[in-house]
């Protein structure tokens, strides 16, 4: 019997792991990051899974920690995400393909003309996770000796969206009569020239592309500051959100959603995904032997260096073995500061454990059993923390096969993961209705 509500899973592809020592795991690809027949045969797996999509994170500095932490990470050689997403589209029929992009240092021309493509490649599989970067190492990548200010960053990121989509829309469903007889490729009057000149950016259009299949490609985003949520609110149709207690999850879940119904938004319009860490074993011990074992792989330099980030300042001068210092607010991510600071004082950690922590994944977890993880998962979609989860792999490939394997099926037997997809593309898949030409609204809707 199928449930009312239904789970949505993306899979987190940093671009394959976010616990600092995946690599290290007996029977791990070390090489999984930077090896295209692994990512293939992921993409794949995850497709036969169900999945809704590959979620690609994506980093623009490799000088952002200490060179101990640093020489023990996987993440310093990795595709560009809208390089490798085009091969996985030609490798896939339904998977969604979301790729990061920032809007802080690449320009909105480029941004829209690359996923519009991306669209059009995947038969309108793509998804743009619209990120303002907070890495102050990123800026000295592009040109930049002062990282742009918090409230600022978001302000870009807000005109930005509007500049992007408002080039998507550049050409009415309709405009491209290839007309032979006449000799007419399209018509002049179906072109929108966007001509847009605001506080950070001036782009004249139109885009040289035609308008995606999806109309936009899925919006997503990640803030979990007071300026992402509200950025979230306006923009976002799925919200890649901090896991946590499941208390904290359905808070910000009826937050986000709150506020999208408060400027007059359908919240169902919405998807809200925390990340989950799962780690599945025949019993809750085996487990936890696992999550162990993967911990003990991570060193103190990287789990010092991970909290070094969070917090925006050099966590190196903290006492280990004391508790975490007063923390004051920085230019760098907010909500990544306040979850640390969060955590120190919910568990009562000391620096030490926090960077132990850190170094692995210091998010929400799941552990067990597959009916155990399925049980949770089921609770945060049935308490209204939660419309599913951007799935972390604890090791690749055995915790992306676990899952596919044994977690899914358990997800299908209770009716509320879809055992086939319900369209070909990713906003049909994730339920989420395709938006008007902003320009050409009438066409828009006939095409529909």
């Amino acid at each position: 019997m199928r449930a009312s509500r239904q789970l949505r899973l993306g899979a987190f592809m940093r671009p394959v792991g976010i616990h600092t020592a995946w690599w290290r795991y007996p029977g791990a690809y070390p090489d999984a990051n930077f090896n295209l027949q692994h990512l293939i045969r992921f993409a794949q797996k995850l497709e036969q899974g169900r999945f809704d999509a590959w979620f690609m994170a994506d980093h623009l500095a490799v000088l952002n920690m200490p060179m101990a932490a640093l020489k023990r990470s996987a993440t310093v050689t990795s595709f560009d995400p809208l390089t490798l997403l085009p091969v996985l589209a030609m490798c896939t029929e339904h998977l969604g393909l979301i790729a990061t992009a920032s809007t802080t240092f690449e320009p909105p021309y480029v941004i829209a003309r690359r996923f519009a493509s991306l669209d059009h490649i995947s038969g309108g599989r793509a998804g743009w996770n619209l990120v303002t970067t907070s890495n102050p190492d990123a800026a000295l990548n592009f040109g930049l000796t002062e990282h742009m200010e918090h409230g600022e960053r978001y302000r870009r990121a807000r005109e930005f969206f509007d500049v992007v989509t408002g080039l998507w829309d550049s050409f009415a469903e309709d405009a491209f009569v290839r007309d032979v007889e006449e000799g007419i490729y399209f018509d002049p009057d179906r072109m929108h020239v966007l001509d847009h000149k605001g506080e950070f950016l001036s782009v004249r259009g139109p885009l040289n592309i035609a308008r995606p299949i999806q109309g936009w490609p899925v919006i997503v985003q990640a803030g979990a500051s007071d300026a992402g949520r509200q950025l979230a609110a306006e923009t976002a149709e799925v919200v890649f959100a901090a896991g946590g207690p499941i208390e904290a999850g359905r808070a910000f879940y009826a937050d986000v959603k709150g506020r999208a119904a408060k400027i007059g938004r359908n919240p169902d319009h919405i998807k809200i995904l925390p990340g989950a860490f799962t780690i599945i074993g025949s019993s809750l011990d085996e487990a936890k032997e696992k999550r162990a074992k993967l911990d003990s792989l991570v060193s103190y330099e990287s789990g010092i260096a991970a909290l070094s980030i969070a917090v925006g300042q050099d966590a190196r001068k903290f006492d280990p073995d004391g508790p975490l210092p007063e923390i004051p607010e920085t230019n760098q991510s907010k909500s990544g500061r306040e979850r640390v600071v969060a955590l120190a004082k919910r568990e009562n950690l000391t620096v030490r454990q926090i960077a132990g922590r850190l170094g692995g994944y210091g998010g929400l977890a799941m552990m067990g059993t597959p009916k155990m993880i399925a049980d949770q998962m089921q609770e945060w979609l049935e308490t209204g923390a939660s419309d599913g989860f951007n799935v972390m792999f604890p090791y690749l490939p055995g915790g992306l096969d676990d899952f596919v394997d044994l977690v899914v099926p358990e997800l299908q037997r209770r009716g509320i993961f879809r055992t086939e997809y319900e369209g070909k593309t990713l906003r049909e898949n994730l339920g989420l209705s395709r938006p008007e030409n902003r320009f050409f609204a009438a066409t828009a809707k006939a095409a529909e």
